[in-house]
């Protein structure tokens, strides 16, 4: 996929989404599980080094997106973001049997439920570049928004007149 597409194309999941500024990856992910039909489960986990920061494994009755839990927030922040961006860039591959990983990682999922695990040392640089592209646009979106964007109103209905007259703020 081009970068223009890729670009066009996680915009436009993003508008259908609504999440609104700040950016709260948890909430992102909620309505992307929910877009997507299974929930996006959020897994810190102690990942050895030198090796991955994060991992997806989906499922049929849910995703999970495992990320480093030794790092900083924003590093965490980056990396589900990245792992999200495999999902939104509908990557796929081959299944990786390593049962170590599950049993010790998401203790409640059978390892051989596992359909498909997304990591960053089991893609092509084109599958990991357009991942990291994705996890860019999202951030450079929400810092933008961040801060142009004016606070909700905690009131119904200053809300709905905030919206009625207010600019349109997005995922343009």
């Amino acid at each position: 996929m081009k970068e223009r597409e890729l670009r066009r194309r996680c915009k436009r999941e993003l508008r259908a989404l609504n999440v609104q500024p700040p950016l709260q990856v948890e909430e992102l992910c909620r309505q992307l599980g929910e877009r997507r039909g299974r929930p996006i489960r959020l897994v810190p986990h102690r990942m050895p080094v030198p090796g991955p920061f994060g991992a997806w494994i989906a499922t049929p009755s849910a995703d999970y997106i495992l990320f480093q839990q030794e790092t900083t927030p924003s590093h965490q922040r980056h990396i589900v973001l990245h792992e999200v961006g495999h999902i939104l860039a509908d990557h796929q591959s081959e299944e990786v049997d390593d049962d170590e990983l599950w049993k010790g990682a998401v203790p409640d999922l059978a390892p051989g439920s596992v359909r498909r695990l997304l990591r960053r040392t089991s893609y092509d640089e084109e599958h990991e570049r357009q991942a990291e592209l994705v996890a860019t646009i999202v951030l450079e979106w929400a810092s933008v928004l961040d801060r142009v964007a004016p606070r909700r109103a905690a009131n119904p209905s200053l809300r709905r007149v905030q919206t009625a007259l207010g600019d349109r703020q997005g995922w343009l």
